[in-house]
Formats: structure tokens, sequence, C-alpha cells
């Protein structure tokens, strides 16, 4: 069996350690930077490095090399550009266009922040991609579902949390905290790894799915709690209000890829080794 190559765009807080992890398997892994001193750290670690910039003008000249590769995983967050970065919507299409005829797939790392406060749970068709969306990310997904490949899957993950992401930094010593009884939605990193890992190995193409650790404990509980772990002070949550949330439900994902979550309950990880 030919051995596959996954192209891990963005080798950052979850993208390195994804990389890692199929390096570890077998696969061959391109992983980009955008810094030069990142390229000899992705080097040792058995990764192919490329330095991806996407500047404003002009195209990115180690795209082409860099999509060469049997899965793209796009795991650019829009909210870390530097300000003479071409915006994130043309970094999508820059990239898809490249990637036409070089890649067989596309994963790309979405958001539940895609999805309104309902007040309700909420699945997979509670937002839906579309090319005039208001939200950016939908309207990427959109540009990528329509991408002339074979086929592409979106995650959009609740809450990120682990490695050197402690919730119990995130409102420590805040006061007046809102809505103390909404519900969180959180995932560990090892989580996000895993899931991203076997929509892979397992060619799960053409889906769209939200990936959310399936307890959701009450925002004062857990930030109350996540504090406590870090001996910080814990946050002060105000009188409740209209109660403002979602409830985001990842039953497809777990359906689909037979997924047992490692956290299934975000208060149980707080004082686990991941952190």
């Amino acid at each position: 069996m030919q051995q596959k190559t996954i192209s891990v765009m963005g080798c950052g807080w979850l993208g390195l350690p994804l990389a890692q992890a199929l390096v570890q398997t077998g696969y061959r892994v391109h992983g980009s930077t955008t810094t030069q001193e990142k390229l000899p750290v992705l080097a040792a670690q058995g990764i192919e490095p490329f330095l991806l910039t996407f500047p404003e003008k002009g195209p990115e000249t180690q795209l082409p090399g860099f999509l060469q590769a049997d899965v793209l995983v796009f795991n650019l967050p829009p909210s870390r550009q530097a300000s003479s970065a071409m915006p994130y919507e043309q970094v999508v299409q820059q990239v898809l266009t490249e990637a036409a005829g070089r890649v067989k797939h596309v994963l790309f790392v979405s958001s539940t922040s895609v999805y309104p406060d309902l007040n309700r749970e909420v699945t997979e068709a509670d937002a839906l991609a579309a090319a005039d969306a208001e939200n950016l990310l939908l309207r990427c997904e959109h540009q990528i579902q329509q991408w002339p490949g074979n086929g592409a899957t979106m995650v959009r993950f609740g809450g990120l949390m682990g490695a050197k992401r402690h919730p119990g930094r995130f409102l420590a010593g805040k006061e007046n905290v809102p809505q103390p009884e909404a519900p969180v939605n959180m995932i560990h990193l090892s989580d996000c790894v895993q899931i991203l890992f076997q929509i892979i190995a397992q060619d799960k193409w053409k889906y769209t799915f939200n990936a959310c650790a399936p307890l959701h404990p009450s925002r004062q509980q857990f930030y109350t709690t996540a504090a406590h772990h870090l001996q910080l002070p814990p946050p002060t949550f105000s009188t409740q209000a209209g109660l403002s949330f979602k409830l985001i439900n990842s039953d497809l994902l777990r359906q689909e890829l037979q997924y047992q979550f490692r956290y299934p309950d975000p208060l149980s990880c707080l004082s686990s080794p991941g952190f």
C-alpha cells in the first residue's frame, strides 16, 4: 500500500501534535509555519517543513509543493493573521485554486462559533454553509464544499483546551461574569487530534461534524472548578438574567467515526496530565 502524504497547514497548538501523530503512524507529512525559526523544529519531528506566509501582494511560492498531497488539513484560524497578510477568505480561495489537481481531499478546521445562541441543543443542520452567510467560517466552508476535488469534510470544534491552554486562566478573578447557568461546550486537545486523525484514517469525506465533549457543565461550575485547580481566584458571576446559550450536539461524529471521547466530561480532565 502506497504511503499517503498529508499536508497540515498551520503547525501550532493543534496542527503540530496532529502532524506528529501522523508521522508516528507512518504517513508522510508536510507541515507549514509562518516563521523561519520553526522550520528546523518541524524537520526534527520528521515533518517536511514549508514556510507559508500569504503576503497581500503576490502568490505564495512554496504553496504548490506543499499541496502535493493526498489530504490537506486546513488549520489556519482567521484571528491569527498579521495585518499585512492576505484576507482570510482570499487565503482559502488561493489554497483551493492551487489544490485543484494536486490534493484529493480537504479537511477544514472550523468552529462552533458558526452557531448563534438558540437556547437549545444544536446540530450541524442549525448552521448551513452559504456564499452569502454573515459568518466568515460559513462562507469559507461553502467555498470548500464547492471545490472540485474528491470531497471535503468540515470539523466544527467547541472550546479548545489542553496542553498550555488551561481554562482555569480564562476567567480567573473576573467579576460579574454573565450566564452562570449556561452550558459550556469544550473539547480537549487529545480528542481534537484523534478526531482529525480518524477522519483521515477512515476516509470520512463530504461530512460536516460538530466536535465537542458530550457533557456540558454550567459555566459557573466549570470555570470555578478550573480556577481552583490552578489555585487562582475563581470568577464571580452576575445574577442570572435571561439565559442565552447553545448546547453543541456531537452525535453525528460519534456515530460515523464510532468515536469514543477520551475526555467526555470537561470537568474530569482539569487535573489531568494533559495540561
